[in-house]
């Protein structure tokens, strides 16, 4: 052969091993979710947030997030507990049918509260808070949790990945302080982005941040 057949057949070599790297890049990206970083927040219900800011008051958005329809707002409030209390504590919208505060395991210290890792929505058995906006306070009997760690995905996704609405799986964060992140649970909705949810304690904990992702591990 050649020395122009084995530059050609050098050549081919270079182009096969590059569309084969970007095939797999294109696999693993398409088993991977872009990660949402969630500090302390609040979800306010309508009583609650007239009691809180004014009758009839509304939220006002500052800034858009992951989730369709889901936005940080301008108000804050601040969260009290038996021992210490937290400012500026972002609200959250649209209002919900009930009051849920969102924080980590370390603002429970400064609290005095423990607050139970659980999925959005399950307060039954959850430490109350008190809550201090600019127009009043209210003192809830519950409502406190750590947010269990999550993926928000459409139904399409989620055929497409194997998975179920309810179902725990697994993912990998790589990177120097990557690790496999266990008991990650899978919420399915066609209102849903993909996106997983972990709470600023854990993304510290794997050095990451917004906008990176997590890939999907094989059963």
């Amino acid at each position: 052969m050649g020395k122009i057949g084995m530059e050609y057949q050098d050549v081919v070599r270079q182009i096969t091993r590059l569309v084969v790297e970007a095939l797999q890049e294109q696999e693993q990206l398409e088993r991977s979710t872009p990660i949402g970083v969630s500090n302390r927040h609040i979800h306010l219900d309508r009583a609650d947030m007239d009691a809180l800011f004014g009758p009839g008051s509304e939220l006002t958005v500052k800034k858009m997030l992951g989730q369709p329809g889901q936005y940080a707002a301008e108000e804050t409030v601040t969260i009290r507990g038996p021992k210490g209390e937290l400012n500026r504590v972002r609200v959250l919208g649209p209002l919900r049918g009930e009051t849920q505060v969102e924080i980590s395991v370390a603002d429970g210290f400064v609290l005095g509260v423990k607050p139970p890792v659980r999925e959005s929505g399950q307060l039954e058995n959850t430490p109350g808070i008190e809550i201090i906006g600019p127009k009043g306070s209210v003192k809830k009997e519950r409502g406190v949790i750590a947010a269990l760690r999550h993926i928000h995905m459409t139904p399409d996704i989620a055929r497409r990945l194997g998975y179920r609405d309810g179902q725990y799986v697994q993912t990998r964060i790589e990177g120097l302080r990557g690790a496999l992140l266990c008991n990650v649970l899978v919420r399915v909705s066609e209102s849903y982005a993909l996106e997983m949810h972990i709470d600023v304690e854990e993304a510290n904990a794997l050095g990451v941040k917004t906008g990176d992702r997590a890939f999907f591990v094989e059963d």
